[in-house]
């Protein structure tokens, strides 16, 4: 009986941390309505902060319990302050505009600040000191639980409260509901909502860096702390519904006590067990345990798929110009080869999600489950089988597809931040189980020396790659202008109409997302013939993030954007990569202003003033 009481208080220390991460997320979501991606890099930035205090700067201030305590506060101010910078140079141009920008912008940002970080503070794990005062244990029966941790666990109901008083005690609780509510309103008044904002993100991000402080006494500092912390805060905040404190608060409490259980009963499927739970609550309360429905946010301006060139002849001369280059990059020699052949392979995966995301208007976050689900399944049927490379590509657009008749009707009778979030449960999931079904998929060692192309077939692989991926683009220019492409783009800008004029919105939502899977279980085969491994981290959010970055640099509403946002991304990559340790944040450093000076991508740069922006 006293293990599962030290279970369950290891579950409510845990929540402490997650709460504190997801009020900052959810207050800043509350006032902005920005998804900031970056989140885990302010929760990063706290605990560095502070161990480089404690340990490099001034070790003295370890051996005093209040000393100690100000380090961490320390950490938190430092978040706030980085945070007031990203609010007044990025998340303020951000303001209005749809979602999807919103994440893939702060995606950048938090590969900028990952990149600064580790130029400030090195690479190393930093060991910070445990917190004097609070060194010893709890004896429960034959159980033994930490001073520390239960002093986090009164800490999270504190903190709680403290955040409830100012809320609805202060002036500016009062005006920062009121600007979460209704800002228009709000600016009607006389009330200028920038410092609002600007201090909703401060205190968020203040937020994030104290609750990675507060990791010090129980793990040490490390470059690797954003990517683990951000992606279970979208799942407390999701689960406790969009803008709630209080649902924040209990659905910590809930993931918490559902990952310390998960870690001592099942430790291969703790992962899984939490997106599993937060899908059930979802099922039952879409909006979450208590959140409230919230409008759509900013969308895209209704208008049509925009192809360009428009004439036939010079859709068939871009496509000569293409093979062109490509017939160029051969012969140019093996780096360009393989560096032509992965942008091949990233347009088709761009083209599967803008598919589903420019015609459908069905975000996802998670599109990597599918092109891990094809690569796995490519490898599998021919390691295991023997199978050659079209019965290998066939079981891999096959697993796709039947994960996503599965899955599918269930995601897409969801929208916006929730179905972006469930999408990136279902990659979470498949990338737990590629880590840890060692038996079938090698685990973290991958499948490796896949033969599926050989030199001799090397010429003809690559001139399959450069034929799909041009037939993939026609193809998404066909449908466009189809008579399934207008009813996708009826239910995308008017699903209540759409749905009143007899049109099954549903399953024409269910039909475009399999056919996007199943295309992106294609590129996912096709990348395991061309690397002849596969591992886990295909199925990574980074996989999902680069399908993305695709689809919004080259432009979301191109015929050609995803052609040109593959071009751009490995590029971009290929070449930053040269010579230069700090590439990821020079990448972030672009995405950001891509996204700011360009939303529309750059082949609708010159589209018309607004056609890309959000509309109110």
């Amino acid at each position: 009986m006293s293990s599962v009481a030290i279970q369950l208080l290891n579950g409510l220390s845990y929540a402490t941390t997650l709460f504190l991460m997801a009020a900052g997320l959810t207050l800043i979501f509350g006032v902005t309505r920005i998804v900031n991606f970056a989140h885990g890099s302010f929760f990063m930035l706290g605990a560095l902060f502070s161990a480089h205090w404690l340990v490099d700067w001034f070790p003295a201030w370890g051996e005093s319990a209040w000393l100690y305590a100000a380090a961490m506060l320390l950490g938190a101010i430092c978040a706030a302050l980085m945070g007031a910078i990203a609010e007044f140079f990025l998340l303020r141009r951000l303001y209005g505009v749809p979602e999807l920008y919103q994440l893939v912008a702060t995606f950048g940002l938090s590969l900028a600040l990952h990149d600064a970080m580790r130029w400030a503070f090195g690479p190393d794990e930093v060991f910070a000191p445990r917190f004097p005062g609070l060194k010893g244990a709890i004896a429960l029966g034959d159980e033994f639980f930490p001073q520390y941790q239960a002093f986090t666990i009164a800490l999270g109901p504190l903190v709680w409260l403290g955040l409830h008083l100012l809320l609805t005690r202060t002036l500016f609780g009062s005006r920062l509901r009121a600007a979460t509510q209704d800002r228009s309103m709000l600016s009607a008044l006389g009330v200028n909502a920038a410092p609002l904002m600007l201090g909703a993100v401060v205190l968020g991000c203040a937020l994030a860096g104290l609750g990675g402080a507060l990791q010090l006494p129980r793990e040490p500092a490390h470059l690797q702390m954003d990517a683990n912390a951000v992606v279970e805060t979208f799942v407390v905040v999701v689960t406790g519904g969009l803008g709630s404190i209080g649902g924040a608060f209990c659905a910590a409490v809930l993931i918490g006590v559902v990952h310390a259980f998960g870690i001592s009963l099942f430790p291969q499927a703790t992962l899984v067990l939490v997106f599993v739970t937060m899908a059930l609550v979802l099922a039952v309360r879409p909006q979450g345990l208590l959140g409230q429905p919230v409008d759509a946010g900013p969308q895209e301006v209704a208008h049509t798929f925009q192809v360009r060139p428009r004439s036939r002849a010079g859709f068939w001369a871009v496509c000569a110009g293409g093979m062109a280059l490509a017939a160029v990059a051969w012969w140019a020699g093996d780096y360009w080869q393989s560096l032509v052949s992965d942008a091949l392979i990233l347009l088709i995966l761009g083209v599967s999600l803008q598919s589903m995301m420019a015609l459908g208007g069905l975000v996802s976050f998670g599109h990597a489950a599918f092109f891990a689900l094809g690569a796995y399944g490519a490898a599998l049927a021919h390691a295991v089988w023997g199978w050659s490379l079209p019965g290998a590509l066939a079981v891999g657009c096959a697993a796709a597809l039947g994960v996503a008749l599965a899955v599918g009707g269930v995601l897409v009778r969801s929208a916006g931040v929730y179905l972006a979030m469930l999408s990136l449960a279902l990659a979470q999931v498949v990338w737990a189980a590629a880590s840890q079904w060692g038996a079938l998929t090698g685990g973290d060692n991958g499948l490796i020396g896949l033969h599926l192309v050989s030199d001799d077939t090397r010429p003809l692989f690559f001139a399959l790659l450069v034929g799909l991926a041009l037939l993939g683009v026609g193809a998404l220019g066909r449908l466009s202008r189809s008579t399934l492409g207008a009813a996708l783009q009826a239910v995308r800008d008017a699903p209540l109409r759409a749905a009143a004029s007899g049109l099954p919105v549903h399953g024409i939502k269910l039909r475009i997302y399999v056919e996007s899977a199943t295309l992106a279980g294609l590129a996912g085969g096709l990348f395991a013939a061309h690397q002849g491994a596969v591992f886990p981290s295909v199925a990574s959010v980074s996989t999902s993030v680069d399908a993305l970055l695709v689809v919004l640099l080259g432009g979301m509403h191109q015929i050609w954007g995803a052609a040109a946002g593959a071009g751009i991304l490995v590029g971009a990559s290929a070449e930053l990569g040269r010579g230069f340790d700090y590439w990821r944040g020079a990448l972030g450093l672009l995405v950001m202003l891509l996204m700011v000076l360009a939303p529309s991508g750059v082949l609708g740069w010159r589209r018309p003033t607004g056609a890309g922006r959000a509309r109110p």
